[in-house]
């Protein structure tokens, strides 16, 4: 399944991407409370930024991916405690065999918590939703950390990229 096999690369890169910006979080000595930050009243924390995020991927794996496991509920407390969870997350990524997804045109039925719903094939739900939902929520936790004072730049962001970097010739 290709579109299982690019999400399942996606799903471990931008993980890695929120472990280490959470992991300079710590290194700079930022104070747990910072997971109460947001930019504006009306949006999540910087906590549950994290949290939806990584349920993105939980739902991924559940809605498509033949898995059945928990959505992230409780509140976490401290970085060190949302970077386990990033661990927990990314190690059943790594463990996902994209063979076992649903075929791309099998349909998804997703009704979100206000009631609204949505029906897509499988393709779609990982393309049109899980994956603008994903970036965004990450996103929104390298605002929110840069914000309060985080040195981070855009390599912080995509540090997968190094991978496809060229030596500079001499």
């Amino acid at each position: 399944m290709a579109y299982a096999r690019s999400a399942l690369t996606i799903f471990h890169d931008m993980l890695g991407t929120l472990d280490r910006l959470l992991h300079k979080a710590e290194e700079a000595g930022l104070a747990d409370d910072v997971l109460a930050a947001k930019l504006t009243d009306d949006m999540f924390p910087l906590e549950l930024q994290i949290r939806v995020a990584i349920n993105q991927v939980l739902l991924a794996l559940n809605q498509v991916g033949g898995l059945a496991v928990s959505l992230e509920e409780a509140v976490y407390r401290s970085l060190a405690q949302a970077r386990e969870r990033v661990a927990v997350v990314r190690a059943l990524v790594e463990r996902a065999n994209g063979d076992d997804w649903a075929a791309a045109d099998s349909t998804v039925d997703l009704t979100l918590p206000n009631g609204v719903r949505f029906l897509m094939s499988s393709e779609e739900d990982i393309r049109d939703w899980i994956m603008p939902n994903f970036y965004f929520h990450i996103t929104m936790v390298y605002a929110l950390l840069r914000n309060a004072g985080l040195a981070i730049g855009k390599m912080d962001f995509i540090p997968h990229m190094d991978r496809y970097k060229v030596p500079v010739a001499e």
